[in-house]
């Protein structure tokens, strides 16, 4: 998978979400998402919101996925 369909998937799920993907091999990826989503979840939901946008994918096409999820508040404050 490359990056630009990862964050197609995100903002498919996420519309209006701020996405950024970056792999080097194409199996390996980091992801800053920022979501108004995200708004009162910890940690765990957010990131089980942007597995479900990858669905059958992660643990196949996506080995490993880095995640920095944020509320848009969080990512105004650093």
């Amino acid at each position: 998978m490359q990056a630009e369909e990862m964050e197609a998937l995100f903002l498919a799920a996420l519309p209006g979400a701020e996405v950024k993907v970056v792999t080097v091999d194409d199996v390996h990826f980091q992801a800053r998402i920022v979501a108004r989503e995200f708004a009162g979840k910890p940690t765990l939901a957010r990131h089980r919101l942007v597995y479900a946008a990858l669905g059958e994918r992660m643990g196949g096409e996506v080995h490993a996925l880095s995640l920095r999820t944020l509320t848009p508040a969080e990512a105004e404050n650093g």
